[in-house]
């Protein structure tokens, strides 16, 4: 089977037309079940660039084309991302909400001679699997860094940190430990739940019991993180004093409103808020908001979309509309522009997108709804998860 798909894949490398009318685009991602919500986020970022930016590169048409990964499922991410390339003839890939099913598709890329644009999976090793990966979305490690640092400026010197056991997850608890043990501070215990955790009492039972004066976690955004944020308050620890810390994934804004009042207060670092005041992101959040129906429902996988789609068709624009992922990636290396997020760039060495880091502060806002507020920012970030994952 594997020589079959290979062998198709050079055909299509052979025999595929050196000027296309219609260029395709592959977009892997949680499109039903219970992350389905993230899915429509890709498909909203998308759909907002096109909005603003049309559906043509030069004389070439851009056709996106989705399949469907409602959790992670490595296998059938690759399954699909062969099919994209063998029976659609895309030209590239992007999306991926999970890091299993990134890396899954690795191994195909250069014999398909295609790129993959991460849209969101966020383990730093993933670039390092292939020179034709391009990333447009963070990692925990360049997420969780910064929050190390302002745990430890709010007095706090003892964390117990709680993280959901796979890639980005043991990158958030790496990240946290190595960034609060250079502030002095100390990991007392460190917890790693299976992904399918949905009772946390036991978790916070623990924390409770460990001495920590504060909590850092990091889960997976989706139903997981809800309920994690509910159990914290509804078991006590905030009402204990027991100080919460997370990257951004924790309060995604679409979360923000069945959390209500229990979220007011929580400190996360991220590379973006909905609330992000610049001229760019209230385009994007206007065109993104029509795209998605819902406008309470936008989240931060809608930029790394948005952004993957610019890198798609400066690639396209490379190229000349030729398949070509070395000459796509190279022309890509060290683009800089400003997002939605603010500025950003990618690294020509690592392939990995540099970007502000902000710490926010979950607010309410005069007319009743919450918000992640932004109350510092961390310029200029690179990827600290990189050296780790060599």
């Amino acid at each position: 089977m594997k020589r079959l798909v290979l062998a198709a894949i050079a055909a299509i490398m052979m025999g595929g037309a050196a000027y296309a009318d219609t260029i395709k685009v592959g977009v892997v991602g949680p499109f039903s079940g219970p992350f389905a919500l993230q899915g429509k986020n890709f498909k909203a970022g998308i759909d907002a660039f096109m909005a603003l930016n049309g559906d043509k590169v030069g004389d070439d048409t851009v056709e996106i084309i989705y399949r469907d990964v409602p959790q992670a499922d490595p296998a059938q991410a690759k399954a699909l991302a062969q099919e994209l390339v063998v029976k659609e003839g895309v030209q590239y890939l992007g999306g991926f909400y999970f890091t299993p099913d990134a890396m899954a598709v690795t191994p195909i890329l250069k014999q398909a001679n295609v790129p993959l644009v991460v849209m969101n999976a966020a383990t730093s090793a993933i670039v390092t699997k292939s020179p034709f990966v391009v990333r447009t979305s963070f990692t925990t490690w360049q997420t969780s860094t910064p929050i190390a640092k302002v745990a430890h400026d709010a007095g706090v010197n003892k964390v117990i940190s709680v993280v959901s056991d796979y890639g980005p997850g043991i990158d958030a608890e790496n990240a946290f430990k190595a960034g609060f043990e250079k502030e002095g501070g100390q990991v007392v215990e460190a917890i790693r739940m299976p992904l399918s955790t949905n009772d946390f009492s036991p978790i916070m039972q623990r924390i409770k019991d460990s001495g920590a004066e504060a909590v850092f976690a990091f889960l997976p955004s989706g139903p997981t993180t809800l309920g994690f944020v509910k159990a914290y308050n509804e078991n006590g620890l905030k009402a204990a004093g027991i100080k919460f810390f997370a990257p951004g994934d924790l309060t995604q804004e679409s979360d923000l409103p069945a959390l209500g009042d229990a979220a007011l207060g929580i400190q996360t670092t991220f590379h973006y808020a909905v609330s992000h005041d610049s001229p760019e992101n209230k385009a994007f959040v206007e065109a993104a908001g029509k795209a998605i129906g819902n406008p309470a429902e936008l989240s931060f996988p809608a930029v790394g979309a948005y952004d993957g789609m610019y890198v798609i068709y400066k690639m396209i624009e490379a190229t000349g509309g030729k398949q070509d992922a070395q000459k796509a990636v190279d022309a890509v290396k060290g683009l800089a522009w400003t997002s939605p997020r603010g500025p950003v760039s990618i690294d020509p060495e690592s392939r990995h997108i540099t970007q502000n880091i902000y710490l926010r502060e979950v607010a309410k806002a005069d007319n009743g709804t919450y918000y992640n507020k932004e109350v510092q920012t961390f310029e200029k970030q690179g990827d600290p998860g990189l050296a780790a994952a060599k």
